[in-house]
């Protein structure tokens, strides 16, 4: 070890570890705050701004806005892959199915932020999607027993829930303050044309592929050149 240089067990090294888990914890408690406001178009700076940190300081903790997003929105995945448990357990599979969609719907309306991460996918986001797409498998799962049930009309497809959320998204972010309960009604209309009998038959669904592009494109996955100027500077 060259003279100077603190050995990481040295008590002297401790405050630099203990001050860069609090930039950290301030910073992620600023994103929850910032982005619940105003959705994930928020910029990185606005969010350093929130948190009271420089620039630089949010760069070094996270890279890149899927990093941060990661982080910020775990636990809410974690709220959401639960409330598809509750589902499954229900022993009425339309009781669960609609329950799922509100209780879903709810989360959105509660935070901005969540009603962008529902439409959107971050591949970076390694523990996000992971709990992503565990629910998607319950989901699945919980379509075929409102079907077999009887209630659900048949042409339904998983695709129609991401199309849901991107709708109840559109009227959160819309409404806002101003209308804060506009969702439940749209999720009500929603939900009663998904029950039979159908009313009609529907146009063809998405494509899963060209659904999975179009959330990727609406996800910041890379920070502007404008955030990356600034954070090396």
């Amino acid at each position: 070890m060259t003279p100077g240089t603190q050995h990481p067990d040295d008590p002297a090294a401790q405050p630099l570890r203990s001050d860069a888990e609090r930039n950290r914890e301030r910073i992620i408690a600023a994103a929850r705050a910032v982005f619940a406001r105003d959705g994930l178009g928020a910029s990185m700076a606005s969010v350093a701004r929130e948190a009271g940190v420089g620039i630089a300081t949010m760069f070094r903790r996270f890279p890149t806005k899927a990093e941060l997003v990661d982080a910020v929105f775990v636990d809410r995945m974690d709220a959401y892959a639960s409330a598809v448990a509750v589902a499954l357990d229900d022993p009425d599979p339309w009781h669960g199915f609609v329950g799922y969609i509100e209780a879903a719907c709810a989360m959105q309306a509660a935070d901005s932020g969540f009603a962008d991460v529902l439409t959107t996918t971050f591949p970076t986001a390694k523990a996000l999607e992971r709990r992503r797409n565990e629910a998607y498998e319950g989901m699945v799962e919980l379509i075929g027993r409102a079907k077999a049930a009887g209630r659900l009309r048949e042409d339904f497809d998983s695709s129609d829930l991401v199309l849901l959320h991107m709708a109840n998204a559109g009227v959160v972010n819309a409404t806002g303050d101003a209308a804060p309960d506009a969702w439940r009604r749209v999720v009500a209309l929603l939900v009663q044309s998904f029950e039979t009998p159908a009313r009609g038959p529907l146009p063809a669904s998405p494509k899963h592929d060209a659904l999975y592009r179009a959330m990727l494109r609406a996800g910041p996955a890379a920070v502007t050149a404008q955030e990356r100027d600034a954070g090396g500077a």
